[in-house]
């Protein structure tokens, strides 16, 4: 079996959840690229060192440069803090290797359009980490929307809460500076939201939208008295518009308490309503109009191995895939995309739309007014 080489930056939450999904992908997937997992990279040695053993790794490096340069490794997985995205996207592509990087693009908008514009000069293949959008179900909810199963849909609401800085007192981080995070919540969590929307419905073209930071400062360290300015915002909301000409509502924070992936959206089209939780992602709520009034009302459909690729997984329906599942299907793709087998989504200048939408929400809350989201990359 042809084998691929692989080079992670990053060891962190996501750069775990990458290194699961590259030892897994060719026990679940079968015929597939095999991964060789080459070069691993972080900052420090020691825990490198460390992470490379228990990843499974053949090599290690505190240079991403190295990660870039070496002419045995192919795919470059990126799994950085925000700020770090462009130059390494970059210049992996100026390397002529396939680049795999986590949501956000980047901090700013004009890094992601860089990053966009390098990948339309090269031929590699670009793909982005938002694997919630890999979910079968969310792929049978498009499959039913494309058949006209529910009608023409003129309505979508989609919600994006957790509660990782819930807590007023949680000390300052990274994530919360401009400089190294961008974006808050937009650029967290809304612009996964954002993803299902345009999987779903197509690109979002118009958007009028609020944002707030509702906790202003925060503690510099645990129980410090010093207090920290919170740069980036809190909850968002816009209303927007699709090209197709649906109408929407989408809603986010990162400040509410209970809330720990809730991914929630609502397709309501003219003959019916699709309903998708993200905390119940094995679960699709479908209701069709029409039925005897008796028996009408919503039904629950399970995941089974009629939802591709779950029978990969396991044959026996409501058994349930979770978060690291879907990365490994965001790998399986990556690779079938490499190997010409499937057109992949979404790349960078299907990303380049997600952050104009989610730029767009903050550019329309300062202005006070409607935004246009340019639909060229």
């Amino acid at each position: 079996m042809a084998t691929i080489g692989i080079g992670l930056i990053g060891t962190g939450f996501m750069g775990k959840a990458h290194a699961i999904a590259f030892n897994a992908v060719s026990a679940v997937f079968g015929d597939i690229l095999r991964p060789r997992l080459g070069l691993l990279c972080d900052v420090e040695a020691k825990r490198t060192e460390q992470k490379s053993e228990e990843f499974g790794f053949e090599r290690w490096t505190t240079d991403w440069r190295e990660v870039v340069k070496d002419p045995s490794i192919e795919v470059v997985a990126i799994t950085t803090p925000n700020h770090l995205h462009r130059e390494m996207a970059i210049a992996a592509l100026e390397a002529g290797k396939h680049v795999y990087c986590e949501k956000p693009m980047a901090v700013s908008l004009a890094d992601a359009e860089a990053m966009a514009d390098a990948a339309l000069g090269s031929d590699r293949i670009t793909l982005l980490g938002y694997s919630f959008a890999k979910n079968p179900l969310l792929s049978a909810a498009k499959h039913l929307v494309a058949e006209g199963l529910i009608g023409k849909v003129f309505d979508f609401r989609g919600f994006i809460d957790e509660d990782y800085v819930a807590d007023p007192d949680l000390p300052w981080s990274w994530r919360l500076r401009r400089e190294n995070a961008g974006l808050g919540v937009l650029g967290d969590i809304t612009c996964h939201l954002v993803s299902v929307a345009h999987l779903l419905l197509g690109p979002i073209t118009d958007l009028t939208a609020l944002t707030e930071t509702v906790h202003k400062t925060r503690p510099e360290s645990n129980g410090s008295s010093v207090r920290r300015a919170v740069e980036n915002d809190d909850v968002a909301h816009a209303l927007v518009r699709f090209g197709s000409s649906a109408l929407g509502v989408l809603a986010s924070s990162r400040i509410a308490h209970g809330r720990k992936n809730g991914i929630r959206i609502e397709l309501h089209g003219s003959n019916g309503t699709i309903v998708f939780d993200q905390e119940r992602m094995n679960e699709l709520e479908l209701y069709v109009a029409g039925e005897r009034k008796e028996i009408s009302g919503f039904r629950r459909i399970l995941t089974n191995a009629e939802h591709s690729p779950y029978g990969l997984f396991c044959q026996a329906p409501g058994h349930s895939l979770g978060f690291n599942d879907l990365k490994i299907i965001e790998v399986a793709h990556l690779l079938n995309a490499i190997a010409g087998r499937e057109k992949p989504f979404p790349t960078f200048a299907d990303g380049i739309l997600i952050e104009r939408v989610i730029h767009g929400f903050a550019e329309s809350a300062r202005r006070g007014e409607w935004v246009q989201i340019a639909a060229s990359v």
